[in-house]
């Protein structure tokens, strides 16, 4: 649909000539649609926008005040590469939320659907993120990163490029990740695992009987005091045939080039 035909664009936004807007599209005062940018039906730009091209977002995105999607990568060695930024559906993103576009090394920053960015978090260039994510304010994730489905991160916490954060898992406020989140699993202060995220496991509709098999698994995992090949051979003797469980040992495993910190602190008991 051309920019003419669109009804709900404010008179001082300023629109790339080659953008594609679905007819319903709301774009509010002294936005900037910069470049290659298609935009799905039932989204709403609030003032101050700025979306950079190459960029695609789905259907029924809200974007507040001052966000800044698809803009060039914080990266010394990106050359002004054709990358993108793709964006599912349903996600909000709050005032001053920051999203880059890939570098050339993968060529795309990846958002799911139905995921909540609070004002003044951030996600770095090549990043992919799932669905139903939550980052409270101030969240920093680094480049190359992935969030698994939702995972939480909160207020101010940080996590180091090329870490992975399961899914369920949760990262608790001022705190900062140099290494793999495990599924289920809470963290506070530095690389530390401080309880099964219960509650989030609840929430999320899990049976009773996962979640008490998770718990198990983190004590033994983490509290134990076994290395890694001895605490994984008691998880799956003892709750090994649970599918929660055979996906945090696979996580595990599977670690990325972080490595996964096992340390853990007795600071915090789980919630029940």
């Amino acid at each position: 649909m051309s920019i003419a035909q669109t009804a709900r664009i404010h008179p001082t936004a300023v629109i790339a000539p080659e953008a594609e807007l679905a007819n319903d599209v709301e774009i509010g005062p002294y936005a900037v649609i910069e470049g290659r940018v298609r935009i799905g039906p039932g989204c709403v730009l609030r003032p101050y926008v700025h979306l950079c091209g190459p960029l695609t977002m789905g259907a029924g995105n809200s974007v507040y005040s001052g966000a800044v999607l698809g803009e060039r990568p914080q990266h010394l060695r990106y050359n002004n590469e054709d990358t993108t930024l793709d964006i599912g559906d349903h996600n909000i993103f709050r005032e001053h939320v920051t999203v880059h576009r890939g570098t050339a090394q993968s060529g795309t920053t990846k958002i799911g659907s139905h995921n909540f960015f609070m004002a003044g978090s951030h996600i770095a260039h090549d990043c992919v993120v799932g669905n139903r994510c939550i980052l409270a304010n101030g969240a920093l994730v680094a480049g190359h990163c992935v969030l698994e489905d939702n995972a939480y991160l909160s207020g101010n916490a940080a996590i180091h490029q090329f870490v992975r954060v399961g899914r369920l898992a949760l990262v608790g406020g001022l705190s900062a990740s140099t290494m793999d989140v495990p599924p289920f699993v809470i963290t506070q202060g530095f690389n530390c695992a401080v309880a099964a995220n219960v509650i989030g496991m609840r929430r999320a509709g899990m049976a009773t009987a996962q979640i008490n098999a998770v718990r198990r698994a983190f004590e033994i995992l983490f509290r134990s005091g076994l290395a890694f090949p001895g605490a994984a051979s008691q998880v799956e003797q003892e709750v090994g045939h649970v599918d929660a469980v055979q996906e945090m040992l696979a996580f595990i495993r599977n670690a990325s080039s972080r490595g996964v910190n096992l340390r853990t602190s007795h600071a915090r008991q789980e919630a029940a």
